[in-house]
C-alpha cells in the first residue's frame, strides 16, 4: 500500500489492498519475458500505446450513444510522462478506464487463448515482436521493468491502484480521488537500471515515429524546456521594476529556469486522407507496421478511392507470411479497420470481406455510414454490401497484379493458397477468376507450378479436358498407374496434393469450356484415341470379358465391378472411385477427422471399380488360365493379391492386413524354396473348409489363407 503512494504522495487508500495470483500460464509467459534476451525492449512502449488507443476507441464508441461518458473528461488524450527523479515512464491516456474486474480479467488472466498460444511460439522461436498479435501487449513491460503500478479510473467507477508484486502476485487498491484525472489509465513502469534510456526524449520521440505514428489520437510527450528570465535581486527596486541608480547591486540578473509542457509527436494526419501520388513507399510501410504489428513489410498494397454510388477510401496489403492462427474459428478477426468520416468504428467487422480473404488487412474510410451504427445494423446496411463488393473486386485486382511477379505470388501462393481454394469452393460469383489464380505441378513442369490457362495453351487440337490427380505427396503421384497412359501418349496431368483441392475440385467442374476430369474416378475416357486404338481396345474388352466376370465373383461386394481400363499402361490393375464419390485421398484425409460423424462416410465412401490392364503380364496369364479352366482355385488367390495390391498403390487402405500379409509370405518363402509344405501331394483325407482345402499346383499352399 506505501507503494501507491510512490508516484502521487498525497493519495488516499480506501480499501485494503487485495492479493491476487497470476494464472499458471501468465507465470510462464512472464518468466520467458523477463529471462529472455531480446534487444528490441522498445516494443513494450508501442503496445502501450496501442493499448491506449484501443481505449480510447472503445470510450469514443460508447459515447457516441451515450455522450455522458465524456463528462468527467472531454479530451481525447495519450501522455508520455518520463521521470528521472524515479526513473518512471508513464503512459497515461483518456480512454474507457478499468472496473476491478476488468484489472483483474485483462491483466491477472488469460481473456483469451492468446497467452497460450502465444509461449508456444516463442518456444518454437517466433519473433516476440509479435505479442501484439497475440493479444497481451502489456506484458512487454516486464522487459524493461522492477515494478510495474497501474492507476485507472472507469466513468461511473472508483480509482484502482493495480501493483505487480514478486512472486507471481499482484494486489488491487481502491483509492482516492487523483487531482486532473477523470477518466482512463495510466501505467507506470518503474524502468531497471539498464533501461534508463526510455528516460530520454530523443529515444521516446525515435519509438513513437517508428511504431505509432498513425495511432489516431494526439500522442503528446512531457518535454523539459529551459526558459532565460530576469531577475532583479535586492529590495531596492522602484515601481517599475527598474533597479534605482544608487544601488549597484540591484542590476537585473539572468535565470534559468526548467519548465515541463508537452508537445505532440504525432503531427501525421491520417495517410489515406492524403493524395495518392504524394504518399511514398516508406509511409505505406511505416503505415502498414502501426495497423498490423508486422515487423515485415507487406508483400503488395492497394490504395484506392471509389466515388458514385457510395464513397469510401481504402487501402488493402497482404502481408508476406500467413499469421500462426489464420483458420482459427474462435479467433475475430480484427484486419480491417473501419473508419467513418476519419473516426475509427470497429476492426472486427466481418461484414467487409468474406472469411476466405480473411488475410487481408488495412483500412477503409467511409463517407456514408452513419457513425453511430451498430453491430447489428451493420449486417443490414446496404452500403456495406457495396463496400464489400467493391472491395473483393479490388482484392482480386491486387491478386492478377501480383501473379505477374513470379517470385512475388510464388510466396504469397505458399502462405495463402487454401485462402484461394476457399474463394473457389465458396464464392460462385468469383469462382472462375480465383480458379485462374490457382497454381499446380504438372508431369510437364516439375519444378515451376502451372495454371489453368497455361494448361490449356499447352493442349492437343482434340483435348477437351484438363486432367489431374489428388494424393498425399508428389513422389506417389508420379508413380501412380492412373496417369501411365495420359504420360505415354504425352499429355499433360496436373498434380494436386492439398487436401483442399479436394474440396476446390468439387465445386470447380470445369474451366473456360475444358471439363476437369479426376483420374482417379471413373467415367474417364480418353478422347485422344483414334479409330484404330477405339477398334484395337474394343476387341479386347471382348476378348476379357469372362476374365472380368471370374474376378468381380472372387471379390464380391468389395467392387462394383471389374472393367478393363484405358489408363493404366505398366500396372496390372487400378481402383477407381464413383464419379461423384470420395476419391481415396478424400478417404484417407475424412478418416483422419477426429471429430467426424460416420454416419456420412457410408454414403460418400465410394463404389469402386477394379480397372484391370489387358497389356501386363500377369493379367494375360490369369485370361490364359480361365480360358484353359475357370475353376482353376489360383485364379482365387492371384485375383485377391491383386486386388490387395491394388488397393495400396491406389492409395486405400487394405481392410485384412494379416491375410495379404500372410499370403505375401507364403509367395516369398514359395519364390525363395524354402516352404514346408508338399504343394504337389493332394490331402484326400482332409476332411475341412472348402477355404483351406490343399490343391495341387506350384502355389496351392497359398490358397489356406483366404
Amino acid at each position: 500500500a506505501m507503494e501507491v503512494q510512490y508516484l502521487y504522495p498525497g493519495i488516499k487508500i480506501i480499501e485494503k489492498p487485495a492479493i491476487f495470483y497470476y494464472q499458471t500460464e501468465i507465470n510462464q509467459l512472464l518468466s520467458l519475458i523477463v529471462n529472455t534476451f531480446y534487444r528490441k525492449k522498445e516494443i513494450f512502449l508501442r503496445e502501450l500505446i496501442s493499448n491506449s488507443s484501443d481505449a480510447l476507441d472503445k470510450v469514443r464508441y460508447i459515447s457516441i450513444s451515450e455522450p455522458s461518458v465524456l463528462n468527467d473528461e472531454p479530451d481525447f488524450y495519450i501522455h508520455i510522462i518520463p521521470s528521472k527523479a524515479n526513473n518512471s515512464l508513464t503512459v497515461a491516456d483518456s480512454g474507457v478506464g478499468m472496473s476491478k474486474m476488468d484489472l483483474i480479467n485483462n491483466i491477472g488472466t488469460i481473456a483469451r487463448s492468446g497467452t497460450k498460444r502465444f509461449i508456444e511460439a516463442l518456444q518454437q522461436g517466433t519473433d516476440l515482436s509479435l505479442i501484439g498479435q497475440f493479444g497481451v501487449g502489456f506484458y512487454a513491460s516486464y522487459l524493461v521493468s522492477v515494478k510495474i503500478i497501474i492507476y485507472t479510473k472507469a466513468t461511473y467507477d472508483h480509482y484502482y491502484a493495480w501493483e505487480s508484486l514478486t512472486g507471481g502476485s499482484y494486489s488491487i487498491t481502491r483509492v482516492g480521488p487523483i487531482k486532473n484525472f477523470g477518466r482512463g489509465t495510466r501505467v507506470c513502469i518503474f524502468l531497471k537500471d539498464d533501461q534508463l534510456e526510455f528516460l530520454e526524449e530523443r529515444r521516446i520521440r525515435e519509438i513513437v515515429k517508428k511504431h505509432s505514428e498513425f495511432i489516431s489520437y494526439p500522442i503528446a510527450l512531457e518535454v523539459e524546456k529551459i526558459i532565460e528570465k530576469d531577475v532583479v535581486e535586492g529590495e531596492n527596486k522602484n515601481e517599475t521594476g527598474l533597479d534605482s541608480k544608487t544601488d549597484v547591486k540591484t542590476q537585473p540578473k539572468r535565470i534559468k529556469e526548467v519548465k515541463k509542457e508537452l508537445e505532440i509527436l504525432n503531427k501525421q494526419k491520417p495517410i489515406w486522407m492524403k493524395r495518392i501520388q504524394d504518399i511514398t513507399e516508406e509511409e505505406y510501410i511505416s503505415f502498414y507496421k502501426t495497423i498490423t504489428n508486422d515487423w515485415e513489410e507487406y508483400l503488395s498494397k492497394k490504395h484506392f478511392i471509389v466515388e458514385g454510388q457510395v464513397d469510401f477510401k481504402a487501402i488493402l496489403f497482404i502481408p508476406k507470411r500467413a499469421p500462426f492462427d489464420l483458420f482459427d474459428a474462435r479467433k475475430k478477426s480484427n484486419n480491417i479497420k473501419l473508419y467513418v468520416r476519419r473516426v475509427f468504428i470497429m476492426d472486427n467487422c466481418q461484414e467487409l470481406l468474406p472469411d476466405y480473404l480473411n488475410f487481408i488487412k488495412g483500412i477503409v474510410d467511409s463517407e456514408d455510414l452513419p457513425l453511430n451504427i451498430s453491430r447489428e445494423a451493420l449486417q443490414q446496411n446496404k452500403i456495406l454490401k457495396v463496400i464489400k463488393k467493391n472491395l473483393i473486386k479490388k482484392v482480386i485486382e491486387m491478386l492478377f497484379e501480383l501473379s505477374c511477379d513470379n517470385d512475388d505470388y510464388s510466396k504469397f501462393y505458399e502462405a495463402f493458397s487454401k485462402n484461394l481454394k476457399l474463394g473457389v469452393h465458396e464464392d460462385s460469383q468469383n469462382r472462375s477468376k480465383f480458379a485462374e489464380l490457382l497454381r499446380y505441378r504438372s508431369s510437364k513442369c516439375s519444378d515451376e507450378s502451372v495454371s489453368f490457362k497455361e494448361y490449356i495453351s499447352r493442349c492437343g487440337t482434340k483435348q477437351k479436358n484438363i486432367y489431374y490427380i489428388i494424393g498425399e505427396n508428389i513422389a506417389t503421384i508420379k508413380k501412380s498407374p492412373f496417369i501411365e497412359k495420359l504420360i505415354s501418349k504425352n499429355i499433360e496431368v496436373l498434380f494436386m496434393i492439398d487436401p483442399m483441392d479436394e474440396y476446390c475440385m468439387q465445386q470447380l467442374k470445369e474451366f473456360e469450356g475444358y471439363k476437369l476430369v479426376c483420374v482417379t474416378k471413373e467415367g474417364f475416357h480418353l478422347e485422344e484415341f483414334d479409330e484404330i486404338e477405339r477398334k484395337k481396345f474394343d476387341e479386347l474388352v471382348a476378348r476379357y470379358s469372362d476374365l472380368c466376370t471370374v474376378v468381380k465373383e472372387i471379390i464380391g461386394d468389395k467392387v462394383e465391378k471389374v472393367v478393363l481400363s484405358e489408363r493404366i499402361e505398366k500396372s496390372p490393375a487400378c481402383l477407381v472411385t464413383g464419379e461423384y464419390g470420395w476419391t481415396a485421398n478424400m478417404e484417407r484425409i475424412m478418416k483422419a477427422q477426429a471429430l467426424r460423424d460416420s454416419s456420412m462416410s457410408s454414403y460418400m465412401e465410394s463404389k469402386k471399380t477394379l480397372e484391370l490392364n489387358p497389356y501386363n503380364k500377369i493379367i494375360q496369364e490369369l485370361n490364359r488360365r480361365i480360358e484353359l479352366d475357370r475353376t482353376d482355385k489360383l485364379i482365387r488367390d492371384l485375383s485377391h493379391l491383386i486386388f490387395d495390391i491394388t488397393n495400396i498403390v491406389s492409395g486405400f487402405s487394405i481392410e485384412n492386413p494379416t491375410n495379404f500379409s500372410e499370403r505375401i509370405s507364403r509367395i516369398l518363402e514359395l519364390g525363395l524354396n524354402i516352404s514346408n509344405e508338399k504343394p504337389y501331394k493332394k490331402k484326400n483325407n482332409y476332411k475341412g473348409n472348402e477355404n483351406t482345402d490343399y490343391w495341387s499346383g506350384v502355389n496351392s499352399y497359398l490358397h489356406k489363407v483366404d
